[in-house]
């Protein structure tokens, strides 16, 4: 398949088609950019189905063939490893666009090793989960260079109902750090409300429907038995206190004291499974 590459429709690669990132690439293409895809699993590209994209036999082949490369993996030692391995094969000009959660530390590394071959970086978390990622209503929060930020803003907009650009490197990243650790501070608040219900001899459930009708109502609130369940709980949980650990890590290297702030976060964490029992008890 050949591609036209202009302004308007760049060429873009796509590396980590798993929960989130397969909508997000499916979204793009969708939108009518040329789509490249590579994975270290083949048989992770068939999910793109009949969406119209080029497969590449290695990383080093789809960075050479585009204009802006997202990465969508799990950590930020993925993200380096990768860009490690393309970073020979990317050309001057290109905009490598880091879309995962990680500290904005690495996200400032990143772009200086990048800034080497004369590439852009943007780290540009998103926020939603994989509903929010198939119904195309995303948070992308975009930290690095605004010419940069400007150039991937229509394929930004392909998967997100809302793209901030907040300023330069690693400000995505600090964004959705707070995002992710309020988040888990109004569950631990939840869950105090929830055990308190509990010794009143309340239906904690039919409490918390009420809860979300009126202004005690927040996303935390909304998640839980939606994209919360008692089938992915379990795992849930665990990303969100290493989330929290991210979020610690971030605050320790700015030199800043946010241990009440990391222990709230973790016992909203941690607590999620019980919180989720309470309610469907």
């Amino acid at each position: 398949m050949t591609s036209t590459r202009t302004p308007a429709r760049p060429v873009v690669g796509f590396i980590g088609l798993g929960d989130q990132g397969l909508p997000m690439a499916t979204a793009i293409a969708e939108a009518g950019f040329p789509l490249h895809a590579w994975a270290r699993r083949p048989a992770s590209l068939d999910g793109l189905g009949k969406v119209p994209h080029q497969r590449h036999d290695t990383a080093g082949e789809l960075a050479a063939a585009c204009d802006i490369v997202c990465l969508c993996v799990r950590t930020d030692a993925d993200v380096l490893h990768l860009v490690d391995q393309i970073l020979q094969d990317l050309r001057p000009g290109t905009v490598v666009v880091n879309d995962g959660t990680g500290v904005p530390g690495n996200a400032v590394r990143l772009a200086q090793l990048c800034a080497k071959r004369d590439v852009e970086v943007l780290d540009a978390p998103v926020s939603g989960g994989r509903p929010a990622a198939e119904e195309r209503r995303l948070t992308t929060m975009v930290g690095g260079p605004l010419s940069a930020a400007e150039r991937c803003t229509l394929v930004f907009r392909s998967f997100s109902r809302h793209v901030v650009h907040l300023g330069e490197a690693g400000t995505g990243q600090t964004a959705k750090l707070f995002s992710n650790a309020l988040l888990m501070m109004n569950q631990a608040a939840i869950g105090e409300i929830v055990e308190l219900a509990a010794e009143l001899k309340l239906d904690a459930g039919r409490l918390a429907e009420v809860l979300k009708l009126g202004s005690a109502a927040s996303a935390a609130l909304s998640l839980l038995n939606t994209m919360v369940r008692p089938d992915n709980v379990g795992h849930l949980s665990a990303v969100e206190a290493l989330d929290m650990e991210l979020f610690d890590q971030a605050m320790r290297e700015a030199g800043i004291d946010s241990s009440a702030v990391t222990g709230r976060g973790l016992a909203g964490a941690r607590g999620l499974a019980q919180l989720l029992h309470r309610l469907n008890a």
